[in-house]
């Protein structure tokens, strides 16, 4: 719980009128964030900010260069500038700043460290081995990791999946289909079929070989596949039936399943903006066509190396690899942000932000959405700057949302077509997905390709809250199949909320993500803010309040919610702007506990008038991969500055 004795004096009282006045204290605040923001935006009227991940990204880059023979020394040696600057001080690389070291992360980076040049008796190398070797060594990485390690003739090929290319034949009834993953397992493991049925070799220039990190001979490394349950042994058996019978399977049929593959995932290629628009997935596909031998100079080839190259973030003295871009989301956020600010002074801005997001709404594009729901009319927005074949739920709903917070004119059209397309991609259960309806076939991560947990793409309620929150607030008397789902949604959201009060927050840090969310969401619903699911979240925010007035919580709540849960060892902005958000959300904006968030927030502004949280933000997949959103400490706290002083002016 925060300190009572903390100043609050800088924050004005409702009793006092309405807070506009330039020399008060919030208001100079919010002059200072909201023109620095605006200031951001691009002249084609998007915000676009960068994304970091973990030092795998990076380190996969380096090892790209190395597999193709294609090393560009001063990106390579930025690059290893930024990977030796993350180094914790155990040796090991963390999923996140501050957390605990990953085997797999820290193995990538030991091997594209050496591959640049580091010597193995550096301190920092010796270090890492050692800490490496203390977990087991490198064969006990994620299967990620034992895959690109079998590319480099690190470990044999026995020791990864057997995931062969004719997997593309399945039939849609048979357990395993692509249509039951979720679409980033889709983008990634296609071409990924590829590398691994062809048993792809790297080019290695320097021939270098990391058997230092391995406990035994890797010739003599057995798998590390999971056998928790009978399922595991269940696909673990048709893995070794798989690979008895792969002699077996004819020619004719191979080659009928790679063309299928290379055409599923040509058709994706998406541009300059990549496979999926994600790391990963591009990668595989750049090389998994020269693999089948496309020419370097084939239009298809270059465009992927575009799109792979499009995510460096160079600096003057390092540089990293970014997991993706984020300008659709970046966007409906900052845009809210300045809405909540004054949506009149930044009318401009909001023009142009709204016609840039207009301009990239999806109507009919192929998608793989339409597989499950091939009578729905389009209407959502990707994540990305174009992803036509995997528009986001999420981003639909906050970009449709703000369009319609906005009273702008020209923007119904666009936003009932979003809400529509939200409507439509509701599951069985009333909640949302972030890009498939009911993607819900569990027992796939039991396979032993998904030690990462994170196959699928079911409902959250975070994503699902959101689309509450648009529905609420579109709803009318010509569209009551927006009310009939959002009664479903709140049903579902009403029954996944935690013993606490909180939500889990799937795709930010987490419970206080969660809770803020929904609270969002749940404000433009008729209910009262009597309602226990009000009542109970704000006193749940309110209990895990640090003693500075703000709130902070760690990614390792993904991995011990018990002791973490809401909780860190410091506050952050953005945190904080989430839980005084939900707060005033619930009906608290006059609790002293909004008033100390507001009056953190005051004091960790920079001269600039934005922020600098150093954490990272939110989870890509919870326990496995985390990024930081270098504009959440931009815009959340604006956002909460702005709503705070706006309620106590309607008191």
């Amino acid at each position: 719980m925060f300190d009572s004795s903390i100043d609050t004096s800088s924050i004005e009282s409702k009793k006092s009128g309405p807070i506009t006045h330039a020399h008060n204290p919030l208001q100079t605040a919010i002059d200072k964030a909201q023109h620095a923001l605006a200031h951001l935006q691009h002249k084609d009227g998007y915000w676009l900010f960068e994304l970091e991940a973990d030092c795998t990204i990076p380190s996969e880059y380096i090892m790209m260069m190395h597999y193709l023979d294609d090393i560009d020394v001063e990106l390579q040696n930025k690059m290893a500038v930024y990977l030796r600057s993350r180094q914790s001080e155990d040796g090991s690389y963390p999923l996140y700043t501050g957390g605990e070291g990953d085997i797999s992360c820290s193995v990538k980076v030991y091997y594209a460290l050496k591959m640049v040049g580091d010597s193995p008796d550096a301190p920092h190398m010796l270090v890492l081995k050692n800490w490496i070797l203390a977990q087991g060594g490198a064969a006990k990485s994620n299967v990620f990791t034992r895959i690109a390690l079998a590319i480099f003739e690190q470990l044999p090929w026995r020791g990864v999946p057997y995931i062969p290319v004719e997997i593309m034949l399945l039939p849609k009834w048979f357990p395993f289909h692509l249509d039951k993953v979720s679409y980033w397992s889709r983008t990634v493991m296609v071409p990924l079929f590829i590398l691994c049925t062809l048993k792809a070799k790297a080019k290695n220039p320097h021939n270098i070989d990391i058997l230092e990190l391995f406990v035994t001979h890797p010739d003599e490394e057995r798998h590390y596949f999971p056998e928790r349950t009978l399922l595991n042994k269940v696909f673990l058996g048709l893995d070794q039936l798989g690979r008895i019978t792969e002699s077996l399977i004819p020619t004719k049929m191979r080659e009928h399943a790679l063309q299928k593959a290379l055409s599923w995932f040509t058709e994706r290629l998406n541009g300059e903006d990549g496979l999926g628009g994600i790391f990963p997935a591009m990668v595989n596909a750049y090389e998994a066509m020269l693999l089948l031998g496309m020419p370097e100079d084939h239009p298809d080839v270059v465009m992927a190396r575009k799109a792979i190259d499009k995510l460096l973030v160079i600096n003057d003295d390092d540089a990293y690899c970014q997991p993706c871009l984020s300008p659709v989301w970046d966007t409906a956020l900052a845009s809210m942000a300045l809405i909540e600010a004054d949506k009149h002074a930044f009318k401009p801005h909001l023009i142009r932000c709204f016609d840039w997001l207009k301009s990239k709404q999806l109507s009919d594009e192929p998608g793989d959405w339409q597989i499950n729901n091939p009578g729905l009319a389009g209407g959502g927005w990707a994540f990305q700057f174009e992803n036509p074949h995997y528009p986001d739920v999420d981003d639909t709903a906050i970009a449709g949302f703000a369009m319609a917070e906005s009273g702008l004119p020209e923007l119904d059209e666009s936003i009932h077509r979003a809400t529509n397309w939200v409507v439509g991609m509701q599951s069985k259960n009333g909640g949302f997905g972030a890009f498939d309806i009911d993607n819900t076939f569990y027992y796939l991560n039991e396979i032993p390709f998904a030690d990462h947990g994170a196959l699928l793409d079911p409902p959250t309620v975070d994503v699902s809250a959101r689309c509450a929150m648009l529905m609420a607030h579109v709803a009318d008397k010509d569209h009551p199949h927006y009310s009939d789902a959002l009664n479903r949604t709140i049903e579902y959201i009403r029954t996944h909320q935690e013993k606490d009060g909180s939500w889990f927050g799937r795709w930010g840090t987490n419970y206080i993500y969660g809770t803020w969310s929904t609270l969002l969401g749940l404000e433009q619903t008729d209910l009262p803010k009597t309602d226990p699911m009000f009542t109970r979240s704000a006193a749940w925010l309110k209990s895990v309040q640090r003693e500075d007035g703000g709130w902070g919580e760690d990614n390792f709540s993904y991995h011990d919610e018990i002791n973490y849960r809401g909780r860190y060892h410091f506050s952050t902005a953005f945190q904080t702007a989430w839980a005084i958000l939900g707060l005033i959300a619930a009906g608290e904006v006059n609790s002293p506990e909004v008033k100390a968030g507001i009056d953190f927030i005051l004091k960790t502004q920079n001269a600039d008038g934005l922020w600098d949280d150093p954490c990272f933000t939110a989870p890509g997949f919870p326990k496995v991969f985390y990024l930081k959103y270098h504009g959440y400490d931009k815009f959340f706290p604006l956002w909460a500055l702005a709503r705070f002083r706006n309620e106590l002016n309607q008191k």
